[in-house]
């Protein structure tokens, strides 16, 4: 099956790099191009694309913006761009409906990659960003002491597993971690995603932080699981 993709990105040069990088692959078909945030809105209910590349900086609409509008016009994925390493982007992008996050120095292997594993319903975020969001929710005063009472909607086995995920592990390590099958680990992930309204696994991360399930401090440092990686290549997670 063949991926189809559009590329926003204010600048021409940087739109036609990542455009020819991705057009070139067996399974990627690059179907439009937007040089603004509403260019790309429109470009995506044009061609009905799988994945929406998205810089955050854009004139008209910024990449923020067409997140939202795209996450809720269809079942088209979003994977934000953009220089700026900061964590109010990752926030807001993250809560706008994106399933990705990469800055624009990735390497060529990795923005491919990143296609690829969003496309297929996985989600991703650069190692350096995925370690800043975990250290801001981490370090936040403003996050309840306690579990709020969104959590009670969970079993107990559940909000186990919620847990487990704020914490970076992978299905098989928390199965090694509860003494249950990979397939039952898959079932108690998409359980917690649909009782929460969650897209993915990493604003299940961002859940269990807001809602105080993990107390600040108690993560330690940024996890090595299937979650959120430290090392040179994006950190994908799969339900």
């Amino acid at each position: 099956m063949t991926i189809r993709v559009v590329v926003a990105d204010d600048q021409e040069l940087v739109r036609s790099g990542f455009a020819m990088i991705l057009d070139v692959q067996p399974d990627i078909e690059v179907v439009a191009e937007a040089g603004d945030g509403a260019e790309a809105v429109e470009a995506v209910r044009r061609h009905t694309p799988d994945v929406a590349l998205l810089d955050i900086r854009m004139p008209r609409m910024d990449g923020i913006d067409a997140c939202r509008a795209i996450s809720a016009d269809g079942s088209c994925r979003t994977v934000m761009l953009t220089t700026f390493d900061c964590d109010e982007y990752v926030y807001e992008a993250l809560h706008a409906g994106a399933s990705g996050f990469l800055l624009k120095d990735v390497r060529r292997d990795d923005l491919v990659h990143a296609v690829r594993v969003v496309a297929r319903g996985d989600s991703l975020l650069a190692p350096s960003v995925a370690r800043r969001l975990v250290e801001q929710y981490t370090r936040s005063a403003a996050r309840p002491r306690h579990p709020d009472p969104r959590l009670d909607v969970l079993t107990g086995r559940e909000r186990e597993t919620l847990l487990l995920l704020a914490r970076g592990l992978s299905n098989a390590e928390i199965a090694r971690e509860l003494t249950v099958s990979d397939h039952t680990v898959k079932t108690h992930v998409g359980n917690v995603l649909a009782k929460l309204g969650l897209r993915d696994r990493i604003q299940a991360v961002i859940c269990a932080y807001e809602t105080g399930l993990i107390a600040a401090g108690a993560a330690g440092a940024p996890p090595s699981g299937g979650g959120f990686p430290s090392g040179p290549s994006p950190a994908s997670a799969r339900n």
